[in-house]
């Protein structure tokens, strides 16, 4: 059970289409997973639950979700690194086997499609961007975004009107 709150996406229950994105990631153990949007935690904390030293690092722009997030680390007695800050800018430097979001469709193409024109800067080689988007609101022009960017782009998994999508960064020979 998560501390959730007002102003924070999905407060009352885990959303469908996270609860798609945790079950389709593939984190093996001793991986890196940021975990970009992070709300009140439900994707990093799960992974980091679930997958023997995986190290985590949550992020999120809202300064109550990471206040929660925290919380529900704290409370779940989980190692994770949680910090604030608009999308790459807490981790620059910094490079993961795994970035996975339910980004903020609402937000924008800007913030959506940062996302993506961010994420080969922050991988490593062969590491996964998963993302998960509703079908009918945007999940093939996200696709195709993700295709553009990282040159790669496939579903991984469908549900409840939900697309997760996963490009692996490969190489050099990805599109920046």
């Amino acid at each position: 059970m998560f501390s959730t709150d007002t102003a924070v996406f999905s407060r009352f229950e885990v959303d469908r289409g996270t609860e798609l994105l945790i079950d389709a990631l593939d984190v093996k153990p001793c991986e890196s997973l940021l975990d970009l949007g992070c709300g009140y935690g439900a994707v990093g904390l799960a992974i980091a639950a679930s997958v023997e030293g995986v190290h985590v690092v949550m992020t999120d722009v809202n300064t109550r979700a990471v206040t929660l997030a925290r919380k529900n680390a704290r409370r779940s007695e989980l190692r994770v690194d949680v910090r604030e800050g608009s999308l790459f800018d807490p981790v620059g430097g910094l490079a993961f086997d795994h970035i996975a979001s339910n980004p903020p469709i609402r937000a924008g193409k800007a913030v959506v499609h940062g996302i993506v024109d961010g994420a080969s800067a922050h991988l490593l080689e062969g590491g996964s961007l998963w993302l998960v988007a509703r079908a009918k609101q945007g999940a093939p022009s996200l696709r195709e975004k993700m295709r553009a960017t990282m040159g790669n782009a496939e579903i991984v998994r469908r549900g409840s009107g939900f697309w997760v999508l996963q490009s692996v960064r490969q190489g050099d020979s990805h599109i920046r």
